[in-house]
């Protein structure tokens, strides 16, 4: 089964080479402008039904977005009110304030109750101040619908970076293409929904891409637990957190799920297989698909003696917490890195760059830049999830806030470890791992334990069935 593809995600640079590359087929900047404001100004309509807006527009060409939108939105009916607290200073954003029939403000009270954020887009690089910032500050203090186009003023477009006040919005249209921050924290929090205004522009080979739910499928007919993946934990020092990764993985697709354990766990589902067994003896089993590690592991000498071991079976593998504070050059030598699973939350994503000698200023370039000096398929945790891989980089829409449990990585990591006993493919166990567990979050519901968490993964993969 293939994975579907979802939207391109594009770099500030790769945004201005395909709006340059529509310019030089023929498509002029201002008919552009004219995509993107009518486009947005259709979704503003819907949202104010009836009600008056206020369009804030800057300099730029976000600004001439914003008075396409204005204008668009008065020959509608809807009453409008149009803050600039300067006038554009391209071309294009003056033709469409001079084509713009009503008043414009360079300040003014605001009473609306939908207030328009076009005072700076994707393409914003220093901080803001001055009249700007002031404007922002009145809107955050304002009660009003907000909508924000492209992204939220005040917003780096690659980074994310709080570049001065920023509004917290209801929506984000963003215009033509998404961009790098409107699936980063801080800011994607800031966005409200998202939405994609399309602006006709043709755009090949995107490096990142959104990730979209995925099909999962029923064992073939004639299958039997070792050819739907046995897989094998390794547990360590603690007991609770390889348990609960166990019971996630056992409703995850995997047939067979082998307890490596030196601890008695009576608490356990009867169906659970247990072993007191070392792992190097362990994991000589020919049938076992896939291998999980790091979870209640600990960080000891007996801890890294079970990961080398593991490590030295030659398997496919996912490997979390404490895994990934020991992992080193040393224990990667030899292995074929292109087998493995990483799943860091932030401290052990910057674990592990430390330990490996990986270097970035940004999740996504530490993740990416792990895949690339390793091999391994890198799905860095959070409230931004992201995905590095041989299929290039993916990011995800926002998974439940209740996950910020604890055990709820574990139950990540057991569900991930199944999906790759079922099918062996590193990136996409690791990709439909994200929709499970994101789908069990929702199942639930709010203020879940991980213990609860893993028993919702059943009815989450019939969900994506």
């Amino acid at each position: 089964m293939s994975l579907p593809i979802s939207e391109p995600v594009l770099s500030v640079g790769q945004m201005r080479a395909a709006e340059r590359a529509a310019v030089q087929a023929g498509v002029s900047e201002w008919e552009l402008m004219q995509r993107a404001g009518k486009g947005a100004a259709e979704r503003v309509r819907r949202l104010a039904a009836g009600r008056s807006v206020t369009v804030l527009c800057g300099p730029g060409n976000n600004g001439g977005d914003g008075y396409v939108i204005a204008q668009r939105l008065a020959q509608a009916g809807l009453t409008v009110t149009v803050i600039a607290p300067e006038q554009p200073r391209t071309a294009t954003a003056q033709k469409a304030r001079e084509q713009f029939a009503g008043a414009v403000a360079s300040d003014g009270r605001l009473t609306d109750p939908i207030i328009v954020d076009c005072l700076f887009g994707y393409g914003l690089s220093r901080p803001i101040t001055g009249a700007y910032a002031e404007l922002l500050e009145r809107v955050a203090q304002h009660s009003a619908l907000r909508i924000a186009i492209d992204l939220p003023s005040g917003v780096h477009g690659d980074s994310g970076e709080l570049l001065g006040p920023v509004l917290d919005c209801d929506v984000t249209l963003a215009l033509g293409a998404w961009k790098r921050a409107h699936w980063t924290m801080p800011t994607t929090a800031r966005m409200g929904t998202k939405a994609l205004i399309s602006l006709g522009l043709d755009i090949r080979s995107p490096d990142a891409t959104v990730s979209c739910v995925p099909r999962l499928s029923a064992p073939e007919a004639g299958s039997h637990k070792y050819k739907r993946g046995l897989l094998a934990i390794v547990a360590g020092e603690m007991p609770g957190a390889p348990l609960l990764a166990a019971e996630a993985a056992m409703h995850a697709g995997a047939g067979y799920v082998k307890l490596l354990s030196p601890h008695s766990h009576p608490a356990a589902p009867a169906d659970l297989v247990i072993m007191d067994t070392e792992p190097g003896e362990a994991l000589e089993e020919q049938r076992i698909d896939a291998c999980l590690v790091g979870p209640g592991l600990g960080r000891g000498t007996t801890a890294r003696a079970r990961l080398c071991a593991t490590l030295d079976s030659g398997g496919a593998c996912v490997l979390d917490a404490d895994a990934l504070h020991l992992l080193d050059p040393d224990l990667l030598e030899g292995c074929d890195a292109a087998r493995l699973i990483v799943t860091p939350h932030e401290g052990e994503l910057a674990a592990l760059c430390d330990n490996l000698g990986v270097h970035g200023d940004t999740k996504r370039e530490r993740a990416l830049g792990l895949h690339q000096v390793t091999g391994m398929t890198v799905l860095a945790k959070g409230a931004d999830t992201m995905l590095a891989g041989e299929r290039g980089f993916r990011y995800f829409p926002a998974a439940s806030s209740w996950l910020s449990t604890a055990g709820t990585g574990d139950v990540l990591a057991g569900i991930v470890a199944s999906r790759l006993a079922c099918h062996g493919d590193p990136f996409r166990a690791a990709e439909e791992g994200f929709w499970l567990h994101r789908e069990a979050a929702h199942i639930a519901a709010p203020a879940f334990s991980a213990s609860q968490l893993a028993r919702a993964v059943k009815p989450a993969l019939a969900a994506l069935l």
